[in-house]
């Protein structure tokens, strides 16, 4: 792909759409800055498969998302779908979270044989000895408990544990459990005559807040969580 634009893309009901956007602006919106979607755009239009030059028809535009207007579109595209990184930004992106990952186990985790913590080097060491895939858009404290448990053989590391009363509203379960289960283990669990759910999940505790702040932007803010002494 050139330096000059890459591709996002969104599959809709089996239907695939691609735009054309200029990389650095593009991953600018999707890592949260405010730009107008003209700006990311290379080219206003819609494509079936961008590197054929193949346009979407609109017929099909219509029916997937109401409207046939590149920009709107466009926009949908941005948000909802998957941007294709050129592979400078890949590196440097993987590059900055690994060094995020590091960082975090270094100051949440500890030797159990002295109690004192590893350094950021011991970290880096070890972690050049295991194959991981590292996620540029997840955060580094949601990879890290998956990293951890990989480090084991390799470094005597353990991160402190605790345990979390939760409750998530019958209309935010679907989409909130997945997510909950992938912070920690869920070792009680029960459904509500609501249709809630309501269990204790075990976590290290430097997931803690990051666990809180998922689970507050998929639940609009009314999970229930309590800290278990």
């Amino acid at each position: 792909m050139s330096d000059k634009y890459t591709t996002a893309r969104i599959t809709v009901g089996g239907e695939h759409f691609e735009i054309l956007v200029k990389p650095d602006l593009a991953l600018d919106y999707k890592m949260g800055r405010k730009i107008s979607i003209p700006q990311i755009l290379a080219i206003e239009e819609i494509y079936s498969d961008a590197s054929k030059g193949s346009r979407a028809s609109s017929e099909k535009l219509q029916k997937t998302f109401g409207t046939t207007e590149p920009i709107k579109i466009a926009e949908e595209i941005m948000k909802h779908g998957e941007l294709q990184l050129t592979t400078t930004q890949r590196r440097q992106l993987i590059e900055e979270k690994r060094r995020s990952i590091i960082s975090f186990i270094s100051k949440n985790c500890i030797d159990p044989r002295t109690g004192a913590p590893h350094p950021p080097i011991r970290i880096e060491q070890a972690l050049s000895q295991v194959k991981v895939s590292i996620d540029p858009f997840k955060s580094a404290e949601e990879q890290s408990k998956e990293i951890i448990d990989m480090l084991k053989p390799i470094i005597p590391i353990k991160m402190e544990q605790m345990r979390i009363a939760v409750k998530l509203p019958a209309q935010h379960v679907a989409k909130a459990y997945g997510a909950l289960k992938s912070f920690g283990t869920i070792i009680r669990e029960e459904w509500s005559p609501d249709g809630s759910w309501i269990g204790t999940v075990e976590m290290p505790a430097g997931l803690y807040g990051p666990f809180i702040e998922k689970m507050g932007k998929l639940t609009q803010g009314t999970v229930q969580a309590n800290i278990l002494k």
